[in-house]
């Protein structure tokens, strides 16, 4: 068995850091590479979740990195996004709920002994139990951010833009565009309002952890 640093999901994981670096040193030259690059290592987080399960190489390292580099390229494609459009702290606003969120379902998955922030199988909250226990589910709500990010990012002009005049630009497009954005708002919608609900979760979480070890 190879050292974890050097399981295969994890050097997937590598090369997910390295595109990213390409994809957003080139975003404001080449936006067609750039999508592509980023869309690239989105998939790939994907590839090495399977490589993961197939040769049983899970690690809580992986784990950790996979989800820091979730958050650290998505971050990045909203501070762009609020650099084009406006009002730019929509954003801003949605890359800290994106952060919090997780953040705070990490920590109190740390207090309560789990090995994965993606076990809720104790919470009472349907949805929450949705978007993790059915994978399918939860692909299509995080497939949805980035498309959608990134098809905003494909119609942002060199100035300050009006998100909504974008938006309503793009409802004008070809019938097939038209699908992808709105399927792709509804799949949006949907993880930010799960987002929500996981802040709120593991608050309560560590709530309950502080009262338990105050007495």
């Amino acid at each position: 068995m190879p050292p974890v640093y050097l399981y295969i999901p994890n050097i997937i994981g590598y090369f997910r850091i390295i595109i990213n670096f390409i994809a957003f040193a080139v975003c404001y030259s080449n936006k067609a590479l750039f999508a592509i690059l980023y869309f690239i290592s989105f998939v790939l987080d994907g590839v090495d979740g399977w490589f993961a399960r197939k040769f049983n190489q899970a690690s809580t390292f992986g784990a950790v990195l996979d989800m820091v580099t979730d958050r650290v390229s998505t971050a990045c494609l909203l501070a762009l996004l609020s650099q084009f459009y406006r009002p730019g702290l929509v954003f801003l606003i949605l890359l800290g709920l994106d952060i919090t969120s997780h953040w705070f379902q990490m920590y109190s998955s740390f207090l309560s002994g789990k090995t994965s922030h993606k076990d809720v199988k104790h919470t009472g909250n349907w949805l929450l139990k949705l978007y993790y226990g059915y994978r399918p589910f939860m692909a299509f709500c995080c497939v949805s951010c980035e498309v959608l990010y990134i098809i905003l990012f494909l119609f942002a002009d060199d100035k300050s833009t009006s998100l909504l005049s974008v938006c309503r630009g793009i409802l004008n497009q070809s019938p097939l565009i038209v699908l992808v954005f709105v399927s792709t708002l509804i799949g949006w919608a949907v993880k930010q309002v799960t987002n929500i609900i996981q802040m709120k979760t593991a608050a309560d979480a560590c709530v309950v952890y502080d009262l338990k070890h105050s007495k």
